[in-house]
């Protein structure tokens, strides 16, 4: 769409350049756009004036409507092109995807999902694979996954709101009960805010 409206003044011969930027200052409301729009309309229509003379074997006359021509066309598709950005994306956010980081979030949600799945079902085959576990080596990806119950500290404090001081008290509680069951579980056990609770959820595992 922009390199479009950039391109108008040069695939119209310039015909098309007066109103290319005028609509662009209706649209933006801009004072620049409008001095520019008001500058090209009026070399259009001082080329409009000058073109029924060509006729008349004017050397001084052609010649002035080619400069006239070229600043139509050349010069306003250039201008057209350094403006076009700030024309159809003046907050700078063409760069910005969105759509691309919110289906990594879900995929990342899924992923979580299924490897919490594996887990429940199967235990032994989760702590090969390494779920929870990315301080090991391993191909599995499990989306951010904790394992709770298998976790160093240091990798306790990748869950959300886990600070080193409560991530060293979790490993504690841990070794005195065995582990956790559940975040509900590890909250109560281990005297975490109550507000941790749903983003432990999310992202902590408790393999047996």
């Amino acid at each position: 769409m922009s390199v479009t409206w950039a391109a108008l003044p040069f695939l119209t011969l310039g015909y098309a350049t007066p109103f290319t930027f005028a609509a662009a200052a209706l649209w933006r409301r801009s004072a620049h756009l409008a001095v520019a729009s008001l500058a090209y309309i009026g070399i259009f229509v001082l080329l409009l004036t000058l073109l029924p003379d060509i006729d008349k074997e004017q050397g001084g006359t052609s010649s002035a409507v080619g400069v006239l021509t070229f600043l139509l066309s050349i010069v306003g598709c250039g201008h057209a092109f350094l403006i076009r950005r700030k024309v159809f994306d003046p907050d700078g956010l063409s760069g910005v995807d969105n759509e691309a980081a919110i289906e990594r979030v879900r995929r990342q949600r899924t992923l979580r999902a299924r490897a919490r799945e594996l887990a429940a079902r199967d235990p032994g085959l989760a702590r090969e694979l390494g779920i929870g576990r990315p301080d090991l080596p391993r191909q599995y990806n499990d989306g951010g996954l904790v394992d709770v119950n298998h976790a160093p500290a240091e990798v306790l404090t990748m869950l959300p709101g886990v600070t080193p001081e409560l991530a060293i008290k979790i490993e504690r509680v841990r070794n005195e009960t065995g582990g956790f069951m559940s975040a509900e579980e590890l909250a109560a056990l281990a005297g975490l805010p109550p507000t941790l609770t749903t983003e432990l959820g999310e992202y902590a595992v408790f393999i047996r």
